[in-house]
């Protein structure tokens, strides 16, 4: 079941309206710990060099952005508006499908779809992604050496506001600069594993065997700490956490890593750190993967959600 939107700018509206101009450009803050919507900026048309510098600006200012009623975009209008954030690059998903033989769409490789949609096009509770479920908090590709900058979302069919699937985001700024000077001292220097078994509904992924200890844990470490390269920030980097055995403390032993780790996960998704994200067809959404991290709310397996996803290529994460 599609949710319509009339309010949404049909593609020839959206071909005789104005142009985009910084001075057209309005941001409106969320007036929680992060977001922002920006009005007034129409993706489908082209965009000057001094509007594309403020929107990265204003990303880096508000960590998540919004820019709602877009008109339909074509995989290429969508890829060319993610460039503004960064380089759009293919999914670490992509890479446990190809390993375990399974088809892949090449046509656009930075491009997903993110839906809960089944083989048959119907939408079910689970799939080969995360369905309808509940995704709990993270950072995108945490599991990989160099997690994506950013990530992006546009959002094609949405279920109904009450049907539930809101996205949510915390700002990792605060976490870490809130944080009390004792989890400040155990977490100086220390890096965390970064469970790379699970996806982020908890879902073994394709060709991994479940670990059954600590050691068994597949991905790379990262500093629970890092420095955002373009702001020189400090942020709480978590990444992501699932059952026991999943993430711990490099060094240290597991009781102690364990009760760190219950501390830093319930400072970090502070509701008081958050803002929520209610869709609606043709949302055009950005968050920056090194400062904020994100959940979705499970929603109505009854209702069809279908997105485009990219996310850009990151960096090893700098320790702070």
């Amino acid at each position: 079941m599609q949710r319509t939107d009339t309010t949404r700018p049909s593609p020839a509206a959206a071909a005789t309206g104005p142009g985009n101009t910084v001075e057209r450009m309005e941001v409106v803050p969320s007036g929680k710990a992060l977001g922002a919507e920006v009005r007034g900026i129409d993706l489908s048309k082209p965009l000057p060099a001094e509007v594309k510098d403020a929107l990265l600006k204003t990303w880096y200012d508000h960590l998540v952005l919004v820019i709602r009623d877009q008109p339909v975009l074509s995989p290429a209008q969508y890829i060319e508006a993610a460039r503004i954030f960064g380089t759009p690059v293919e999914g670490a998903k992509r890479r446990y499908i190809k390993a375990a033989g399974l088809p892949l769409d090449e046509e656009y490789p930075e491009l997903a779809i993110l839906s809960n949609l089944d083989a048959n096009g119907n939408p079910v509770k689970e799939n080969d992604g995360l369905g309808s479920m509940e995704v709990v908090w993270h950072s995108d590709n945490s599991y990989i050496e160099n997690p994506p900058a950013g990530s992006c979302l546009y959002s094609l069919e949405v279920p109904p506001p009450e049907a539930g699937g809101n996205t949510s985001f915390s700002n990792q700024y605060l976490a870490y600069e809130t944080l009390p000077d004792d989890l400040k001292r155990a977490i100086e220097g220390k890096r965390s594993k970064q469970d790379a078994s699970r996806n982020s509904a908890g879902v073994l992924r394709p060709g991994l065997k479940e670990p059954t200890k600590p050691e068994e844990v597949p991905g790379p470490f990262h500093p629970l700490v890092r420095v955002h390269p373009g702001t020189g920030r400090k942020a709480l980097y978590l990444g992501r956490r699932r059952k026991f055995p999943s993430q711990y403390i490099e060094g240290m032993p597991i009781e102690e890593s364990e009760k760190v780790l219950d501390r830093l996960w319930k400072h970090a998704t502070d509701p008081n750190l958050a803002w929520s994200h209610e869709w609606r067809v043709g949302d055009f959404l950005v968050w920056d993967n090194r400062s904020a991290q994100h959940r979705r709310d499970p929603f109505d397996e009854k209702y069809r959600r279908v997105m485009y996803r990219t996310q850009f290529q990151g960096e090893i994460p700098i320790p702070a």
